[in-house]
Order: C-alpha cells, then sequence, then structure tokens
C-alpha cells in the first residue's frame, strides 16, 4: 500500500490534511478530509483525539487543537462530505439522507489514526450535529470498538424551535420522504453567527464560504434523519465507552434586537434537551454544564470556554487511564 499523502492544510497553518474519496452521487464527487495537527517534536504519542464538527459547520478551532496537544494528545479533525474543505461546488451544502452515511469517512479517519498513524487510544469529539453523528455510531459503528472516550459539546438531541413550529418541522420530515431535496432556503437567524464573528458581535475569524452567516438551505432528508436519529437517543443507546456530555448552564431563543445575554446562553439548543437525553446514551455517562457557555462551548468567552476546555482534558484523563486500566485486567 502507497504512503498516504498529507499536505499543508489549506485553511490553518500548523495544520496538514489529505482526502478521504467517497463514492459519488447525484450531485457529484464526494470526499471527505482528514486534518491533523503537526507535532511539535518527533517524539510520538499513542493517543489521539478526533474532532468532528457541526452543522453549517468546519474545523477551525485552532485552540482546541492545541489544548490537547499541549496535554499529551495528538489531534486530527474530520470534514464530513458536503462540509468544509470537503464541500465541493456542484455538492449540496451538508446534504445527508441519513446519518449512517458517515459512517464511511468516520471508520476511515479511525483506520488512519489507529492503524497507520499508530495511536492505541482515541478519543472522538463531536459539537452539536456532530456530537448526534458521533454518538450514533458510537452505538453501532463498525469501528466502536476503538472508541476510549466520546466528548459531547452541546449535542444535537432536539431541534429548539417554539411550539408554533413543530407542526413545521413534522411535515418537513414527512416531505423528506418523498422528496429529500427538497428544502427551506430561508436560512438561519443571524444572532448565532454574529455572536462569533468578530466583525460583528465576537472574536473569531473563520470562512464564510464553509460557514455562512444565513447558512446553507436546510433539506427535508436531512431533516427527517436527524429526527429519526435524535428519536433513537430519546429510546436510548448502548454506547460502551464513557461520554461526557458538556452544555451550557441555560438557553434562550434569539429574537432581535442584539442582546449581550447571547454571550452567555445556548441560543441554538436547549440545553434541557440535552440533560434529559444525555443520561440515556450509555451506562457510563457525565454531564458537565459550563457556566456563561454558549453553543459552541469552545467559542465561548475566555473564561467559560477555558472552563470547557479544562474540564474535557481533567475527564479525559480520569476516564481513559480507568479504560485502560480495566482493559489491561480483563
Amino acid at each position: 500500500m502507497s504512503e498516504r499523502a498529507w499536505t499543508a492544510d489549506r485553511a490553518l497553518e500548523g495544520f496538514e490534511s489529505t482526502t478521504l474519496p467517497l463514492s459519488a452521487e447525484d450531485d457529484g464527487e464526494l470526499c471527505a478530509t482528514l486534518v491533523r495537527r503537526i507535532p511539535d517534536s518527533d517524539v510520538p504519542i499513542r493517543r489521539a483525539v478526533l474532532y468532528v464538527h457541526g452543522f453549517i459547520d468546519y474545523f477551525f478551532q485552532t485552540h482546541v487543537a492545541d489544548a490537547c496537544a499541549a496535554a499529551g494528545w495528538d489531534f486530527y479533525a474530520l470534514d464530513l462530505r458536503r462540509y468544509g474543505r470537503s464541500l465541493r461546488a456542484q455538492n449540496r451544502p451538508n446534504y445527508c439522507t441519513d446519518l449512517a452515511q458517515y459512517d464511511d469517512e468516520i471508520g476511515a479517519a479511525i483506520d488512519i489514526i489507529t492503524s497507520e498513524d499508530g495511536h492505541d487510544t482515541l478519543a472522538v469529539m463531536g459539537h452539536s450535529t456532530g456530537g448526534l453523528i458521533t454518538s450514533w455510531y458510537a452505538h453501532r459503528g463498525a469501528r466502536r470498538s476503538a472508541i476510549n472516550a466520546l466528548v459531547l459539546n452541546s449535542p444535537f438531541f432536539e431541534f429548539y424551535v417554539p411550539s408554533s413550529a413543530r407542526l413545521q418541522l413534522a411535515i418537513a420530515s414527512a416531505i423528506g420522504a418523498i422528496w429529500p431535496m427538497g428544502a427551506d432556503s430561508k436560512g438561519l437567524p443571524r444572532w448565532y453567527g454574529e455572536s462569533l464573528l468578530a466583525e460583528h458581535h465576537g472574536e473569531w475569524s473563520y470562512d464564510l464560504r464553509w460557514k455562512p452567516l444565513l447558512g446553507f438551505p436546510i433539506y427535508f432528508g436531512w431533516v427527517r434523519t436527524v429526527r429519526q436519529v435524535q428519536a433513537r437517543v430519546a429510546s436510548g443507546l448502548s454506547i460502551a465507552c464513557p461520554v461526557l456530555l458538556l452544555h451550557a448552564a441555560s438557553s434562550m431563543l434569539a429574537a432581535g434586537p442584539w442582546d449581550d445575554a447571547y454571550h452567555a446562553n445556548d441560543i441554538v439548543l436547549n440545553v434541557a434537551h440535552m440533560k434529559e437525553r444525555g443520561p440515556r446514551l450509555g451506562q457510563d455517562v457525565t454531564l458537565q454544564e459550563i457556566p456563561n457557555g454558549i453553543h459552541d462551548l469552545m467559542l465561548s468567552r475566555p473564561a467559560a470556554r477555558e472552563h470547557a476546555i479544562r474540564t474535557t482534558l481533567q475527564w479525559l484523563e480520569q476516564k481513559v487511564r480507568t479504560t485502560a486500566t480495566r482493559s489491561a485486567n480483563v
């Protein structure tokens, strides 16, 4: 087998990436992209983190990678098909009709990290929709036994909409069964994006081609598969590895004009859904509230994001060591 080609990442300095080819579909060629942080030294590290982004998102959170590296973890991130680095001009952005479609790239990433790059300990970290996808994979994916710990950053376990919009969700889901490519083109409310972007009310800069302020069209087929998997989470999963679920302290539905409280609440999802459904993921689930956190806890204001990162790394040290010791004694 030829040696894998890693090239300098086109989005982030200090990172490199490799393309994972996937089977083409009706919207053209598909691929996923695995990104890794270039190590600071040649000393091999046997443990790694694999990060999976959320909806209308891609990996750009370099400070998370740096913190993991400082704690002794090699860091990888996966841009899923039709997202970020993997999005091609002819593709429908962020489209899918079955969350199990992502099994191919998740499994390939796990194989690269463990078999090709030689790591024997793997923690998977999923944000929002990435948290739903990774939970579903850790429950039933072919390579789930290679996952030693799962960290969920505000996982998307339920839609957060006013009660008046629940019927619209059900209708969109029903339409998705017969017309999956149909879409709501209205986009998303601008407030969460504005809370992040430095040119508005935030402190972050990222590629708006891959993470636009108003998002992409929301396809009915995507709504359908997300709701189906959310229903499975609600009925309970059997994730074998330890799970850490991080969530903000509170949520609020955003409505104009701008409110500084958006910097201290999850305005995308309802934390009550996470607290209710999180314990149903498996036998070893830890829920941790992050005061003043926002939806992507790792992009919160400094005190909250440092709390989230510190909590994650401390939990990993405890749980991965416990898991490794338990496995060695079996």
